[in-house]
């Protein structure tokens, strides 16, 4: 038995599920259970289960599962998932604040309602935690180039206001205290026309719709592009390599292992086709890593993040 399964744990004012089963809550609907999943009614109830907790437990902060392959056998930690007392979006002037569990599509038209340019966001899949963690970024545009500052509660239960600078943000990346939970982040927006951004978002909608199978049970890109990107996230056109092509040129388009496929239409969206199972998922992705390797020397990077444990061996 694991540490969160034998001890008790902090009393809550939210809802605390044991051996809670994460499937139903990633994109591509796979991965075994967490020990415990945690979701707190406010700040402070999460701020105090953590400074009561365990120090030996382990936490896992889990936004809406866009960007995530738990794997069957599951998560021995308490993951934590944000829910409605932090999904608030506020604007005053060029600042747009809002709550880690808000969607990245909200906010974008909520920000455009103001007259603030947070459009980039429109597209992305997931919530602002994420986004933030990960630098997210489409249309040469970068989470990094807009963030003022976030909020994060720490691993010991300390409430900090953190600017964007001392995340490090860089490609697909930010350098968080381990075990912090981001729970409200602020940008700084360019100002721009309403109609204008309202016409642009729908201009990137139709974009993605035409080129990424949006239709299909995906996690969105599956590895990062592998070169030419600046500490901020932003690319270098000179050095511009796209994993995509790389994966097309390995033969590696549609390919597939049990219920697992890399999608036809975008050779970089890896997909669930049907009962596919976080094994079948990572096992093709590896494969498709293999190849790309053996057809041009380049090493591709996950951007999906995977964490959990296999399933045990019959």
């Amino acid at each position: 038995m694991n540490a969160p399964m034998t001890q008790p744990l902090p009393p809550v004012r939210g809802t605390l599920t044991p051996d809670r089963p994460l499937a139903d809550l990633t994109w591509l609907r796979v991965g075994g259970p967490a020990d415990w999943l945690f979701q707190p009614a406010d700040e402070a109830d999460l701020a105090q289960f953590l400074g009561a907790l365990d120090p030996g437990v382990a936490v896992f902060p889990m936004g809406v599962g866009s960007n995530l392959i738990v794997r069957d056998g599951g998560l021995r930690a308490v993951v934590i998932r944000l829910g409605r007392g932090f999904n608030a979006i506020e604007t005053a002037g060029n600042r747009v604040t809002a709550g880690a569990a808000a969607l990245d599509a909200h906010v974008a038209r909520r920000a455009a309602e103001a007259g603030c340019d947070l459009t980039f966001l429109r597209t992305i899949p997931g919530s602002i935690g994420g986004a933030v963690r990960m630098n997210a970024g489409c249309y040469g545009s970068y989470v990094a180039d807009v963030l003022d500052s976030v909020r994060i509660v720490t691993r010991t239960g300390e409430v900090m206001d953190l600017p964007a600078g001392a995340l490090n943000l860089h490609y697909r990346q930010s350098d968080l205290p381990e075990g912090a939970v981001i729970v409200a982040a602020t940008f700084r927006a360019p100002s721009g026309d309403r109609a204008a951004l309202a016409a642009r978002m729908e201009e990137q909608l139709a974009r993605r719709d035409a080129s990424q199978p949006t239709r299909e049970r995906s996690a969105g890109s599956t590895f990062r592009n592998p070169a030419g990107f600046s500490s901020t996230g932003r690319a270098d056109d000179v050095h511009d390599l796209k994993a995509w092509k790389l994966i097309a040129d390995a033969g590696m388009r549609g390919a597939r292992r049990g219920g697992a496929q890399m999608s036809e239409m975008h050779a970089n969206f890896l997909l669930n086709a049907g009962g596919a199972s976080a094994a079948d998922l990572e096992g093709l992705g590896e494969e498709v890593r293999k190849r790309v390797f053996q057809s041009s020397g380049m090493t591709l990077e996950w951007e999906i993040m995977r964490v959990g444990e296999p399933a045990p061996e019959k």
